[in-house]
């Protein structure tokens, strides 16, 4: 019973024997305990008694009066213990395993009789301002500071080259852990075993890999696990650490070894290797060995117990092409927590982001923190993306706080001036009432859905306004918006709008792109141009549009430059152009431009990316394309739409219209494979623009000129003459489309307005009128009086 008991807990048994039968007692009590404990451990009760009441003659007077004296009872007769001393006894044994100590000493007697709350022992100790709790921590805290300086003594390498988790948890320097039971559970059941004992934790970054490892050692402090853990601490080894300063050959393999005698020598040590990949390789010379051959034996025979962690590209990568070292350990998963877990995770973590900075979370807050960064941040994983945006949040709130308690300061200087008084510490009290004042400030400050938003506007620069626009609003006005730089197209831009409204309406599979297109029509119509507002309108600006001339992959070799060239080829590190974009722009609309000009293996590729939403580069990374609209045209079929008035069809009718649309397709299903086609949420056919559209072109082009001008005061106007003329002239042939109206307004409008300008004549002028002279344009300013003719033309 009493072979975890130090000599001195055990003369304390002793000195209670006596005790007990100097006062006549049957049994040995609590109280007879106490006194044993006093009379042995003058050090322990010194420090927790005040200094006038340790006499111990003063609590055996004192005892006396509680209790009925009996007649002495011979030393030599064996007392048993009462049943309260035996509670006494197992709280002080359960008291010892909290702490994780191997011993049972007189501070866990202690523990022990005031946990017996209803004896004559407590009541004693309790009337001297003894509490349970507050002898708890100042005895962990003792303890805590002799283990880590014998740990110093008995294992200065790994005390060097590692931190005590376990020591952080005990603390209370980790974050709480929420969730994760089954992994813990599956960690808990390998560390039992007899052998391979030895779990890797494999999982992507920012899953909660070492959270996971550290909620284990918060566990083991608590008590939370199986009687075989109890007792074991989790060393967190640092190899960077052991490989630095090891010049010559042989001082990395000595540091090591001496390392792992020392945990041989301790085998209530685990050692936790994160990113255990870096273990093959690392410290290896010529003709020496790594740190992972090293390791392997004392691995295989159980001598070490090792918890590792890495991600599923490195553990095969590096891990599982050595089999023997793979054997050794055991895959534990740890997949991405789901969305309501994340928030769940945030709310555990919530307390220690609030008192870092000093700042109050909303709930909305927290929720916003997952789903928003979730949606936008696709490239990296829960929860560690959600705490992130969460804790920028917070120091942007701390900031614009004080910011502003700087800004009220300084607005008051002049007029409030406070007394320079001196004041605890020798401060200035104007000093101290400001400090006080902007604590009081920070503390109040929340933390709101609005600041999480304008985090994520800066990480991924979509705009604020596109974030905090209701989506269904902004959803139901697509036609509207597309329509200010689209002229006519209305068929082609409703049947593009149906398909994203479907797609957002979570009417088809979520992990498929928002959308998959193909333009037909003849060149210059508005395809290129609606792919420019659409990546404006949904991503805030023509910069989130993706293009891809395909006259640039016209070679099977091609295809290497979207996706990155295969192993051993040059270029292979550098990625794919397609998917790196992606990567840095998942919220985009990508733009293959002529399509069918690629070459057939192209279309393959594109195959996964229009059914899964995925593309797996050179390098074996998945890129995702649920947020990309995918916008492909072609001049496929545009002969008969170009001819549809000669071959007597008038756009007028739907009938005219199905026989136009099934030439086209065709055409379409001649130069695509079905399985290609049928990927497409829609084919869209753009119809031939008519003289009143490329007069609305010409008006859009101008307006697009006056934003350009604005800076110099000017602004630009055609008369409905000069816009005509301009027409007529350049889209008599109206199978180039409205391109030629560019170069047009180019030659007619802006060459003799650059000339102008650069002479100095338009230097008053504000608004000008461009107006058919002849067969010619001229300028003439409006809102200057007319003098003759020739002064106003400006030619």
């Amino acid at each position: 019973m009493f072979e975890r008991y130090t000599e001195k807990a055990r003369r304390v048994i002793f000195f209670a024997r006596y005790e007990a039968s100097q006062f006549g007692a049957p049994a040995i009590e609590p109280e007879h305990l106490l006194l044993g404990l006093m009379r042995e451990d003058k050090t322990l009760t010194g420090r927790f008694f005040p200094r006038a009441q340790v006499n111990i003659e003063a609590v055996r007077k004192e005892i006396e009066n509680r209790t009925l004296l009996r007649e002495k009872i011979s030393t030599s007769v064996e007392l048993p213990l009462a049943p309260e001393t035996k509670r006494v006894l197992h709280y002080a044994h359960e008291e010892s395993d909290r702490l994780q100590h191997r011993h049972i000493g007189t501070e866990h007697l202690l523990l022990g009789l005031l946990r017996e709350d209803r004896s004559m022992a407590a009541e004693i100790l309790y009337e001297r301002g003894l509490r349970l709790q507050a002898v708890r921590e100042e005895i962990a805290r003792q303890t805590g500071a002799d283990a880590r300086a014998s740990a110093k003594k008995d294992t200065p390498h790994l005390v060097e080259f590692s931190r005590d988790l376990t020591d952080d948890a005990s603390s209370d320097k980790l974050d709480p852990l929420v969730g994760r039971e089954a992994e813990i559970e599956r960690v808990v059941q390998i560390l039992c075993r007899r052998t391979k004992n030895n779990p890797v934790l494999i999982g992507e970054p920012g899953v909660g890999k070492t959270a996971i490892v550290e909620g284990l050692a918060q566990r083991i402090v608590r008590g939370e696990v199986p009687s075989f853990l109890e007792n074991k601490r989790i060393l967190s080894l640092d190899l960077s650490l052991i490989v630095a300063g090891t010049k010559y050959r042989g001082q990395f393999e000595e540091r090591l070894k001496q390392i792992m005698r020392e945990l041989i020598d301790n085998p209530h040590y685990i050692v936790f290797i994160d990113e255990l990949h870096t273990l093959v390789g690392a410290g290896s010379a010529e003709g020496s060995l790594d740190a992972a051959n090293i390791l392997k034996p004392a691995l295989s025979r159980g001598e070490i117990q090792c918890i590792g962690a890495t991600t599923p590209g490195e553990f095969r990568k590096s891990i599982e092409k050595d089999r023997s070292l793979e054997r050794r350990f055991q895959a534990v998963k740890v997949p991405p927590p789901t969305e309501i877990e994340a928030v769940q995770i945030l709310h555990g973590v919530r307390e220690r982001y609030e008192s870092f900075h000093q700042v109050r979370y909303t709930d909305d807050a927290l929720e916003a923190a997952v789903y928003q960064s979730s949606r936008y941040i696709p490239d990296r994983f829960l929860p560690d993306k959600a705490i992130d945006v969460l804790d920028e949040a917070g120091a942007r709130v701390k900031l614009r706080v004080r910011r502003e308690q700087v800004n009220i300061e300084e607005w008051n200087s002049p007029f409030i001036e406070l007394p320079n008084t001196s004041y605890a510490g020798d401060k200035p009290l104007g000093s101290l009432r400001m400090q006080a004042a902007d604590e009081d400030a920070l503390v109040s400050a929340e933390v709101t859905q609005d600041d999480i938003e304008e985090v994520i506007a800066r990480w991924t620069g979509i705009p604020i306004t596109s974030l905090k626009e209701e989506e269904t609003q902004k959803l139901l006005r697509i036609e509207t918006e597309l329509h200010m730089r689209v002229v006519s197209q209305r068929p082609a831009i409703s049947a593009l709008a149906r398909a994203i409204r479907r797609s957002r309406a979570g009417l088809k599979n979520p992990q498929r792109p928002v959308g998959s297109f193909l333009f037909l029509g003849p060149t210059g119509v508005g395809k290129t141009e609606v792919a420019r507002s659409l990546a404006e309108f949904l991503f805030g600006s023509e910069r989130s549009m993706i293009r891809f001339d395909m006259s640039e992959f016209m070679e099977k070799h091609s295809v290497s430059k979207l996706i990155g060239s295969p192993p051993g080829y040059v270029g292979h590190e550098e990625g794919g152009q397609l998917t790196e974009r992606i990567k840095r722009s998942p919220y985009s609309v990508l733009l293959f431009d002529e399509i069918e000009k690629a070459h057939p293996d192209i279309f393959n590729i594109l195959l996964q990316v229009f059914e899964d939403g995925i593309l797996t580069d050179a390098l074996g990374n998945t890129v995702d394309f649920k947020n990309v609209i995918i916008i492909m045209t072609s001049n496929i079929g545009a002969r008969f739409i170009q001819k549809k008035g000669t071959l007597g069809f008038q756009a007028t009718t739907d009938s005219s219209r199905e026989k136009l649309e099934e030439m086209v397709m065709s055409t379409v299903r001649q130069t695509f494979n079905p399985e290609f086609i049928n990927r497409l949420d829609e084919i869209i056919i753009f119809d031939q623009l008519l003289e009143d559209e490329l007069l609305d072109v010409v008006q859009l082009q101008i307006e697009q000129m006056n934003r350009t001008l604005a800076n110099r005061g000017l602004e630009v106007r055609l008369t409905e003459e000069a816009k005509r003329w301009l027409v007529t002239k350049t889209c008599a042939d109206r199978s180039y489309g409205a391109r030629p109206l560019r170069r047009a307004l180019q030659k007619h409008v802006e060459d003799p307005l650059s000339e102008a300008l650069i002479q100095g004549h338009l230097s008053e002028a504000t608004l000008l009128e461009v107006f058919l002279d002849g067969n010619e344009l001229n300028y003439r300013p409006l809102g200057i009086e007319e003098e003759s003719d020739d002064a106003l033309l400006i030619h």
